[in-house]
């Protein structure tokens, strides 16, 4: 592998823009950052004031492989990933069979480095085969590469469980993630309780429901100094319960989805009740996705995910009670975020959003993997290049995901990625080139 020479671009170092316009990489490196670099024996690659950044770092996706490859496998969720200026996604373990011993966290790193695009880090289950009822071998599974664990799509099932593993894995492995629900309050739930289910008639999910396991964890977390991670956040309460949290001291984290960050109860109502706006947890209230802005802003919010949902057509275009949850976004959540906040939150710095795309995610993951999200001598050169002037309309039907309907079909959005590398190695190219 060779060197390239990024020239004239606004370079994004993970935390912010820097006073240097070129980047050389050499092999799988960055070998140097600057202006007027040598360019000798590189291949160059002009940006024109294009945005450099880190790749894209997602913490939160589901590839469905094994057990419903029809839906998703592995290999179209590394390539829709790159497409979407992801360069690492840490794949959900509730697949059949269940993430749940080390023989299955190596199949995911095996067939994910065979896909040859995004980086695809495993999690492991907290729970034997998802079940809820003994806790799977935790260490084993990191000791082969799991990089979080979370029985997700559903919480940990008893409260001793969750104590269990978070003694368990202590500050040394990776960090228990949590799916913040009580069941008894979502069973049957099929949006949140609120004016959309006021005018619906359907079951609404209370945010409570969410509220109540923040809290859970974050007292297991107190009693047991364990680190807790919880997973798209929606809820203005459950939110300020983390801040609080963080302001005594505990070692909690969170993060929130693109779609609950730009869309909310309205959007499924304007919708006409649209299957491919059913998620979990459901788009709230206008006043928990301001919550969510304001938890990015001072911090408490350290990370954005997609949650990336893949269903065949056949499942998902259903009325909206017999659909499943999920919203498919890898190859658009970018721009649906720059998109939406240049729209309405043009005071927003584009960094701030970008530092919980990078840096910030990657920082939660286990020490091999924290050199990731950085523009910086000696690190991976993971790179997305960003050109905040391109249009697109959302077309699914050419992405790499088996995923064919999402939210922002149709829609046109400003501000895409246009070109993605993994450690030197460019994994996919817009068609309109640079």
């Amino acid at each position: 592998m060779g060197k390239i020479l990024f020239k004239d671009f606004k370079v994004f170092n993970g935390t912010e823009f820097i006073d240097a316009g070129e980047v050389l990489v050499d092999g799988e490196k960055i070998s140097a950052i600057g202006n007027g670099l040598d360019s000798a024996d590189a291949e160059i690659i002009e940006g024109y004031g294009k945005i450099l950044s880190p790749g894209f770092v997602d913490l939160h996706a589901h590839f469905r492989d094994p057990g419903g490859e029809w839906n998703e496998d592995i290999a179209s969720g590394a390539r829709a990933g790159a497409a979407g200026g992801f360069t690492t996604l840490v794949a959900m373990p509730n697949t059949k069979p269940a993430i749940s011993e080390p023989s299955l966290v190596e199949y995911v790193l095996s067939h994910g480095k065979a896909a040859g695009a995004s980086r695809i880090l495993p999690s492991g289950c907290v729970s034997k085969n998802r079940e809820g009822k003994e806790m799977a071998e935790l260490l084993k599974m990191a000791d082969a590469g799991a990089v979080f664990f979370t029985d997700d799509g559903a919480p940990i099932a008893t409260s001793s469980l969750f104590r269990l593993a978070l003694m368990y894995t202590g500050k040394d492995h990776p960090r228990i993630m949590e799916h913040p629900e009580e069941i008894s309050l979502f069973k049957g739930g099929q949006v949140h309780e609120g004016k959309v289910s006021a005018l619906s008639g359907l079951k609404g999910i209370p945010a409570a429901s969410e509220e109540i396991d923040v809290a859970r964890g974050i007292a297991l977390a107190r009693e047991t100094c364990g680190r807790v991670h919880f997973t798209h956040l929606s809820s203005a309460g459950a939110l300020g319960l983390i801040r609080q949290a963080k302001k005594e001291g505990l070692d909690v984290t969170c993060d929130t989805t693109f779609h609950h960050l730009t869309l909310n109860e309205n959007a499924v109502i304007n919708s006409g009740y649209n299957s491919r706006y059913k998620v979990n947890p459901p788009l709230r209230s206008k006043e928990d996705q301001a919550a969510l802005w304001e938890g990015l802003l001072d911090g408490t919010i350290d990370a954005i995910v997609t949650d990336h949902a893949p269903w065949h057509m056949d499942e998902k275009d259903e009325p909206f009670q017999d659909a499943p949850f999920g919203i498919a976004s890898l190859e658009c959540a970018a721009a649906v975020i720059i998109d939406f906040k240049n729209k309405n939150y043009p005071e927003v710095p584009v960094e701030m959003i970008l530092r919980k795309m990078t840096s910030s995610p990657a920082s939660l993951l286990t020490e091999k993997w924290q050199v990731l999200g950085k523009i910086e001598e000696g690190s991976p050169a993971d790179i997305t290049i960003i050109d905040e002037e391109r249009t697109r309309i959302v077309d699914c039907s050419e992405w790499n995901s088996k995923a064919r309907c999402c939210p922002w079909e149709g829609i046109a959005l400003t501000g895409w990625p246009v070109m993605t590398f993994v450690e030197g190695r460019k994994i996919w190219q817009d068609n309109e080139d640079l």
